[in-house]
């Protein structure tokens, strides 16, 4: 009986515990089937192709990628549940984008932070980009895109919290910042508790700002809540503004050709939009300044008392 106890305990060691599957790669190339462990690897491996979607699992991914050309869409299998978290790609962002076209859907970036103080969670360097139900905040910069007059973007559904800064001797960070692009859409989107700069910030020839939330009242040495930097038109229409007391620049709500008059004004309309101050926020300011003395149109907006509706300036 002993001997018997014996050779079972030794064949039983003999014999390797099961290990169970392999886990699953997170990151799948919808047209192929094929899955990667690491972001990059399924970037690259559409390298050539004329389209791809990457479906990425849940999880916190300290991972980056830089997509060269073609069209790839980026989206979470549950929106909500994937976080690109502090991975940092040339020094720039979680996502840099060179391509034709790119889409992100569903995909939470944080904490991300570079050298130059202007670490993203996309960095756009050329081509349209569509971002919806997406998050970014903790981090320097939400959305930064460089010059491309043919592209467009649109952001939908998404949120923008605890971006932008000013200080350090360096270029400010703002929620969103958009070089001359041709076109930017914002719809449905929060901005809030900003930590510097402007939250929407562009130099597109045309602008769309519809049924967006601003909201500074937690806001920490912000500026602008829009600033058409080197003017635009378009429309800024149906959002909600909130400002906060604790500016550093408190002059205007929405700030138009402030830096330069690169791109027309005229038949720019601002209408049906509703601002207030949060409590403590007790000093003046305008809700639309104009630098750059074009006909626009300004209607239909409710503004809180002491908030005067125009103001016209000069360089």
């Amino acid at each position: 009986m002993k001997m018997l106890l014996v050779c079972a305990l030794a064949l039983a060691a003999a014999v390797p515990a099961f290990a169970g599957p392999p886990a699953p790669k997170p990151f799948t190339v919808q047209e192929t089937g094929k899955s990667y462990a690491r972001l990059d690897e399924a970037v690259n491996a559409m390298a050539g192709k004329p389209g791809a979607t990457i479906l990425i699992q849940p999880g916190s991914y300290r991972q980056c990628a830089v997509v060269e050309g073609g069209k790839v869409a980026f989206r979470a299998v549950t929106p909500g549940t994937v976080f690109l978290d502090g991975g940092i790609c040339e020094e720039k962002a979680a996502l840099v984008l060179r391509g034709r076209d790119a889409m992100v859907d569903g995909i939470v970036f944080q904490n991300l932070a570079v050298h130059d103080r202007n670490g993203a969670g996309i960095r756009l360097e050329q081509g349209n980009l569509t971002v919806m139900n997406a998050v970014f905040r903790h981090s320097e910069e939400g959305i930064l895109a460089g010059d491309d007059p043919n592209g467009t973007i649109r952001v939908d559904r998404s949120t923008f919290s605890g971006l932008g800064r000013c200080d350090g001797g360096v270029s400010c960070a703002h929620s969103i910042y958009v070089g001359h692009y041709g076109k930017v859409i914002v719809t449905r989107t929060r901005f809030e508790r900003g930590n510097g700069g402007h939250y929407l910030k562009v130099r597109s020839a045309r602008v769309e700002a519809t049924n967006d939330s601003f909201d500074d009242s937690q806001g920490r040495l912000t500026n602008y809540m829009i600033d058409l930097c080197a003017g635009s038109t378009g429309v800024i229409a149906d959002n909600v503004f909130v400002d906060g007391p604790n500016k550093e620049n408190h002059s205007g709500f929405i700030v138009i050709a402030a830096e330069s008059h690169d791109n027309p004004v005229a038949g720019l309309t601002i209408r049906n939009n509703k601002a207030t101050m949060a409590p403590g926020a007790d000093y003046d300011t305008s809700f639309v300044i104009d630098f750059a003395h074009e006909p626009m149109t300004i209607a239909g907006n409710q503004l809180a008392s002491g908030i005067n509706p125009f103001e016209q300036r000069n360089y």
